[in-house]
């Protein structure tokens, strides 16, 4: 089969601990032929398919020098057996085109995961709201009244932009609400930007677990990226420590509840974060952690998401 990756410029992958690289490198094992474009070389004219400027590639075995461009062309997204759309947040207003020239992909034909219509339809903050016996305490506002309220009411709250990844943005303020203020006006910009507001859950000493569901069901591993020194994010790229472990009973319940509901919309991948038994976000766009998962346990996820989307591609066919 011939796979089109969508995703950030292959020059910033780094392949220690990339997701993407690893389901390239598992397509490619498996005889597939991997292609590379990224949203800005995606294109639409009118009377025409939606195209892409692509890379063939092979890769090389080596961490540092990992591909080899054997190729480049212009050709139809429906052309390809499958595209997977893999650009990392921000979740802006040129990804949400994206989705839109993707939309228009499938109706020529194209097979496309994450399913660009469920992109849209679950922005990674603001999709678990739909859950709320897996949630805790949550407000999503512009009113800062609203926040001092939820604040007064909670005592120790977590406060984060809606389009933020990585732990970009996260503030903490606890029953003395010092600076709550000055972190209302830098996140909410005068009531001009949403704000989502959480009970702090103390069950983040533990690790905020990431819980891969592929085609409906659990990798039955999480990785618990937990929080160093002072610091309250838990985020890989904050600084947070990941240690995989198997998924208690109360992670499977919960990817059990979620995971076939999930995959019914199109979502072929999915990443829940859980604090304790609550879950916190719904990532869609490009969830990670596969290396670190495989890498502690053996467990091969790469495998475990070519496996589904070979079985997806074959049931859309």
């Amino acid at each position: 089969m011939q796979f089109l990756f969508v995703a950030d410029p292959l020059e910033s992958f780094n392949t220690k601990k990339d997701s993407t690289f690893a389901m390239m490198r598992e397509a490619q094992r498996r005889g597939h032929t991997v292609f590379a474009t990224e949203p800005r070389d995606i294109s639409w004219q009118v009377g025409g398919k939606v195209v892409a400027q692509v890379r063939a590639l092979r890769l090389t075995g080596d961490l540092h020098d990992w591909y080899e461009e054997v190729g480049v062309a212009q050709q139809a997204l429906a052309d390809f057996d499958a595209v997977l759309m893999r650009k990392d947040p921000p979740f802006d207003s040129e990804f949400f085109y994206a989705t839109h020239m993707l939309s228009q992909a499938e109706r020529e034909g194209a097979k496309v995961f994450n399913k660009p219509a469920a992109l849209r339809d679950h922005p990674e903050k603001m999709a678990v709201m739909e859950f709320p016996e897996v949630l805790g305490p949550t407000l999503i506002t512009r009113n800062p009244q609203d926040i001092r309220a939820f604040h007064a009411q909670h005592q120790d709250i977590i406060l984060k932009p809606l389009d933020g990844m990585g732990g970009m943005g996260i503030f903490r303020v606890g029953p003395d609400g010092m600076n709550l203020g000055s972190i209302i006006e830098t996140l909410n910009q005068q009531g001009a930007t949403s704000v989502m507001v959480q009970k702090f859950l103390p069950a983040i000493t533990q690790g905020d677990k990431r819980i891969l569901i592929i085609g409906g069901k659990p990798v039955p591993y999480c990785l618990a990226r937990i929080p160093q020194g002072n610091e309250v994010r838990g985020n890989l790229a904050a600084g947070g420590k990941g240690v995989a472990q198997p998924l208690s009973d109360s992670d499977r319940a919960i990817a059990d509840k979620l995971g076939p509901i999930l995959v019914a919309r199109g979502l072929l991948l999915v990443g829940l974060d859980v604090i304790g038994d609550k879950v916190t976000e719904i990532n869609v766009t490009s969830p990670t952690c596969f290396q670190e998962i495989q890498q502690q346990t053996g467990c091969d996820v790469p495998a475990l998401f070519v496996d589904a989307l070979e079985q997806a591609v074959q049931a859309a066919a």
